[in-house]
C-alpha cells in the first residue's frame, strides 16, 4: 500500500473547512478507512489504474484509491465547499489526482482518461476503473446514463469493458442484483443485467456514515459483457420493460397494449407470437422469455411498418415532458 505524505486527516479538514452534509445533495460522508479501503480493493483492485471517483466529497475514498496504488484518480465533485480539501490531498501527491468541479451528471466521463490503456471490447478490461458511494437522489439516472453509454461503446466506454464498483441504498442495489422470477426482479435488473455481470460487493451500515442515514448502502461490482443478453437496442429495449412493469401487481399483459399506438392492439399477438405466458407477472419472466418478447416485438413492428416513437407509452412521455 502506498503511504500519503503527511496531510491532516480528513476529520480534520471536514473541521477546519466548516463542512457538513447536505440534504439537498443526498450528501452523506463514509469516514471509516477500513471501510474505504475495501472498497477500493475490490473487484481486482485499483493498482496501476486510472480511476474516475464519482462524488469526491471531503476525499476520505480518494485517500484510499490514492494508497492502494492508483496510477492516476480524477475526483468529481460537484459540491465546491469541498474542493480545499481535495485540493491539500492533489497537492500532496505530485500530480497523480486531478480535481473536477462538475455536476457527474453532464460531465463528459471520457476526458478523465488517457486511452494509453484503451482495449478492444472483447479483451480483458482496461486498467481503468470508475469508484464512488453514489449520492441516493441521482444513482439510478446515472447509473442508466452508463449503461447507454455501455450499450453505444460510447463515453469511458469507449476505452473498452470499463469496470465499475459503486455504493447504492440497499433497497437499490437489491434490485440491481435480483434474479429472474424473484420478488425484487425489476426494470433495473434487466436493463443492468443486460449490459453488465454484477455480483454484490459488500453490505455498508448506515451508521458507518456522518450523518447516519436511515438505511444500509451495498456495493456493487459491473463489468459490461461482451454481448448483451438480449438482440435489441438500448431505447427499445428500456420501453419494453417499462411497459411490462407498469403493473407490477397485475399481469404483464396489463402493459402491454402501452407499446403500440392507442388505435392498434397488438399485445395479443405479441404474446401468442413470442410463446409467452401473458398471465405472468413481470418479475416471474426469465430471461429467455424477454429474449423472446425482444424479438418478437421487433418483428411486429417490421411487419406492420411501425417505429417504437409510435407506441402509447412514449407519447404519454411526450405529453408529460412536451420538448
Amino acid at each position: 500500500m502506498v503511504r500519503l505524505p503527511p496531510v491532516p486527516t480528513v476529520r480534520d479538514l471536514i473541521k477546519l473547512h466548516n463542512l457538513s452534509a447536505s440534504k439537498q445533495l443526498s450528501q452523506n460522508f463514509l469516514l471509516n478507512t477500513n471501510i474505504t479501503n475495501k472498497i477500493a480493493g475490490l473487484d481486482g483492485g485499483v493498482k496501476d489504474c486510472q480511476v474516475c471517483e464519482v462524488g469526491a466529497g471531503p476525499g476520505c475514498l480518494t485517500r484510499s484509491i490514492i494508497e492502494n496504488g492508483a496510477a492516476k484518480i480524477v475526483a468529481v465533485e460537484k459540491d465546491p465547499r469541498f474542493l480545499p480539501a481535495l485540493n491539500v490531498v492533489a497537492n500532496a501527491i505530485d500530480g497523480r489526482m486531478i480535481i473536477v468541479h462538475a455536476d457527474i451528471l453532464k460531465y463528459n466521463m471520457l476526458k478523465a482518461f488517457d486511452p494509453v490503456d484503451k482495449k478492444a471490447w472483447d479483451d480483458e478490461p482496461p486498467k481503468i476503473k470508475i469508484i464512488g458511494n453514489l449520492p441516493f437522489s441521482i444513482s439510478t439516472p446515472l447509473l442508466i446514463q452508463w449503461l447507454s453509454q455501455i450499450s453505444q461503446k460510447s463515453g469511458p466506454f469507449s476505452l473498452g469493458r470499463v469496470k465499475m464498483t459503486l455504493a447504492f441504498q440497499e433497497e437499490v442495489a437489491q434490485r440491481i442484483l435480483a434474479e429472474p422470477r424473484t420478488s425484487q426482479r425489476s426494470r433495473l435488473s434487466i436493463m443492468t443485467q443486460n449490459y453488465c455481470h454484477v455480483k454484490p460487493g459488500f453490505l455498508i451500515k448506515g451508521a458507518s456514515f456522518v450523518p447516519p442515514p436511515k438505511v444500509n448502502s451495498v456495493v456493487v461490482n459491473f463489468t459490461p459483457r461482451v454481448t448483451p443478453l438480449f438482440d435489441i437496442d438500448f431505447d427499445t429495449l428500456e420501453l419494453i420493460v417499462k411497459a411490462l412493469f407498469r403493473h407490477r401487481r397485475k399481469f404483464v399483459f396489463k402493459g402491454a397494449k402501452y407499446l403500440f399506438p392507442s388505435d392498434m392492439d397488438l399485445s395479443e399477438k405479441w404474446f401468442k407470437d413470442a410463446d409467452v405466458d401473458k398471465k405472468l407477472r413481470a418479475q416471474q419472466l426469465s430471461n429467455q422469455e424477454i429474449n423472446q418478447l425482444c424479438s418478437t416485438y421487433n418483428k411486429i413492428l417490421s411487419d406492420h411498418q411501425l417505429q417504437p416513437s409510435d407506441a402509447m407509452i412514449v407519447n404519454e412521455t411526450k405529453k408529460i415532458n412536451p420538448a
